[in-house]
């Protein structure tokens, strides 16, 4: 072969190899979703609309398949683990349901920051690390996280004594209402219903909003005042479905969550629409002020530090550094 004929041969593989790479490139990637709460409800619609912006600014890039959420798709409880193995690349679920994987998820509602200043002061990178370490995960983004819990209850409260009352908790408030003799009982968000109407339980802990997208209000008489904690929802991302994709494909999803991370005032204001709509429907509001009222938010944050000191002792003073004012 004389050396004209070899240049032509090599010039023709080489466009061969960037004709295959460029396509490759393009290759669009569909990931699939499932959220921890049901479709509509105050708790996916804005991971629905994270995803409604992903598709629509990742076409020919990435794409995310919603296969919904509640648990007419999975036990709530058990989305964390198919993220971590990949069963689902992406899950839209609360830290708290996902603690015996990683414990230290049970911090994110004691946190003096929004994401979005955890991203500026170093506590995300620190918390993702932990992700990725613990649970094969990367945290993509959080939402919610302007939007406080409150304790609601069908019988009348004086005081902050609990002792003889049933509530339905989860890890989040499970230190700081067992603190004041409350019995805790755990079930499903699609079993609460069923469990105040049967008296099974006589209040629980849930966030400002969604108490009238999922009924709850028919059977709750009292909300009690001041809120405490933060209600973050996060959406994690299998690892090696994060780490498989190209760096456009990254900066499709990143851009999607800083849209989601950017609700906070909307849901502020979602906040004060939500409590007029508690009153209108007759949800009255038992409201400690002064100094109960401050005995309450202290022993909700003193009981939730402690507890969580307690269970983490490697990463709990350095979380409590990274995420206290």
């Amino acid at each position: 072969m004389n050396k004209l004929m070899k240049t032509l041969t090599r010039s023709v593989a080489a466009a061969g190899l960037l004709a295959t790479a460029t396509v490759a490139s393009a290759e669009e990637v569909t990931l699939t979703a499932v959220s921890a709460f049901a479709e509509g409800t105050t708790f996916t619609v804005n991971f629905e609309r994270f995803i409604e912006q992903l598709n629509e600014a990742g076409k020919g890039e990435v794409q995310i398949e919603f296969r919904g959420g509640g648990g007419a798709v999975m036990d709530p409880f058990q989305l964390g683990d198919a993220v971590r193995t990949g069963v689902v690349d992406i899950g839209n679920l609360p830290g708290a349901f996902y603690t015996k994987l990683m414990p230290e998820a049970d911090v994110f509602k004691l946190s003096a920051f929004t994401i979005t200043e955890e991203r500026e002061n170093g506590a995300w990178e620190y918390v993702n690390q932990l992700h990725n370490e613990r649970m094969n995960v990367q945290h993509l983004a959080r939402q919610k996280d302007c939007v406080p819990f409150h304790l609601y209850l069908n019988k009348e409260l004086e005081g902050r004594d609990l002792s003889g009352l049933n509530i339905r908790v989860t890890p989040i408030y499970r230190a700081f209402f067992a603190s004041m003799g409350a019995t805790m009982i755990r079930t499903k968000p699609g079993d609460v219903y069923t469990a105040l109407e049967s008296s099974t339980v006589d209040g629980y802990g849930w966030p400002t909003q969604g108490v009238l997208d999922l009924g709850w209000h028919e059977v709750t008489s009292y909300r009690v005042d001041p809120p405490f904690y933060r209600a973050s929802v996060e959406v994690l991302i299998n690892l090696d479905s994060w780490n498989a994709l190209t760096d456009a494909q990254k900066a499709v999803l990143n851009g999607a969550a800083s849209f989601m991370e950017g609700l906070c005032q909307e849901d502020m204001a979602l906040n004060e629409t939500e409590l007029a709509r508690q009153t209108e429907v007759g949800i009255e509001a038992i409201t400690f002020e002064g100094a109960e009222g401050d005995a309450w938010l202290a022993d909700a944050y003193e009981t939730g530090w402690a507890e969580f000191i307690e269970n983490n002792p490697e990463e709990g003073p350095k979380l409590r550094e990274l995420l206290s004012r």
